[in-house]
């Protein structure tokens, strides 16, 4: 049995439109020796609720974190957004009595009670500080030496700082940099690194998100990155679903593919690529795959 154990908390937008993600991260998680548990009656982490009804977002939030605390397991998420939401309850709910005791009102009304037992970590944090990188470097078997990529770790696994835990820069955030090199590839370094994808906004208005992530692609491609590496899936979808659009509302053309993170250390471990889902990316990887040696 696995000394690492995690309730696997899902989120809605991965089952739905991200399989590959999930598909990708539970292969790699069960090679180092992570066990995930599953969480089959979650409900959303509350982010979509947040502009409109906070004390409904907590409640929802606080009701998966009470889940994870009937099962004593700490949550692990694959999506910034969803971390955001149920890391940033977790410590408010525990630091502030008087919203504890709001909330846990609500929670009475279905027999719950937040109680703060158990912690909420992304799948970065997971990897970095709960596996190591010795134990990820060990696994790598076929070193990916001959790419050279970029990274974008989105913003909710570092801002706002006093709510995520986790030592890397807000401003200069070099956790997923670190992951990444692990695998062999060089992680190459950009203009604007750290600006949002956009996807927050683009239910609301698409002109200024595609705006944002057309001036992204355009850095990545400056430095001439084979491929961009993400860890959240609404920045993976702004910039891979969303790509072959951006690329007709501005009349260009990058082609530039975007991996999860999961799906590029899941390459250097040396699983075979149809067990990583990378069929189903839209920017197909054509190119890169071409130069790492089944």
């Amino acid at each position: 049995m696995s000394e690492l154990k995690y309730l696997l908390f899902l989120g809605c937008v991965i089952p739905y439109r991200l399989a590959s993600y999930e598909t990708s991260a539970r292969k790699v998680l069960k090679k180092l020796d992570v066990e995930l548990v599953e969480m089959p009656e979650f409900n959303c982490c509350g982010f979509p609720m947040d502009p409109i009804n906070h004390d409904l977002m907590l409640t929802l939030a606080a009701r998966n974190l009470c889940l994870a605390e009937k099962q004593n397991l700490d949550i692990l998420t694959l999506c910034n957004g969803c971390f955001s939401m149920l890391n940033e309850t977790n410590k408010v709910l525990a630091e502030d009595k008087d919203v504890r005791e709001k909330i846990n009102g609500h929670l009475k009304e279905i027999g719950m009670e937040f109680k703060g037992t158990i912690k909420v970590k992304h799948l970065v944090h997971v990897l970095a500080e709960d596996v190591g990188f010795k134990k990820i470097k060990d696994a790598v078997k076929k070193p990916l030496t001959s790419l050279r990529v970029a990274q974008h770790s989105g913003c909710h696994i570092v801002r706002p700082a006093k709510h995520v835990d986790h030592g890397d820069d807000p401003e200069n955030p070099t956790m997923l940099k670190n992951l990444i090199r692990l695998t062999g590839a060089e992680c190459l370094d950009y203009m604007d690194e750290t600006e949002c994808c956009g996807n927050p906004i683009i239910g609301v208005n698409e002109e200024v998100p595609f705006q944002m992530a057309k001036e992204k692609l355009e850095h990545v491609r400056t430095v001439k990155a084979q491929a961009l590496i993400t860890v959240c899936p609404f920045c993976h979808m702004m910039y891979d679903l969303n790509q072959p659009r951006i690329e007709r509302a501005f009349n260009e053309k990058f082609g530039i593919p975007v991996l999860h993170y999961t799906q590029l250390l899941g390459l250097a471990m040396g699983f075979p690529r149809e067990e990583l889902a990378l069929n189903e990316l839209r920017v197909k990887p054509t190119e890169l795959l071409s130069q790492i040696q089944e």
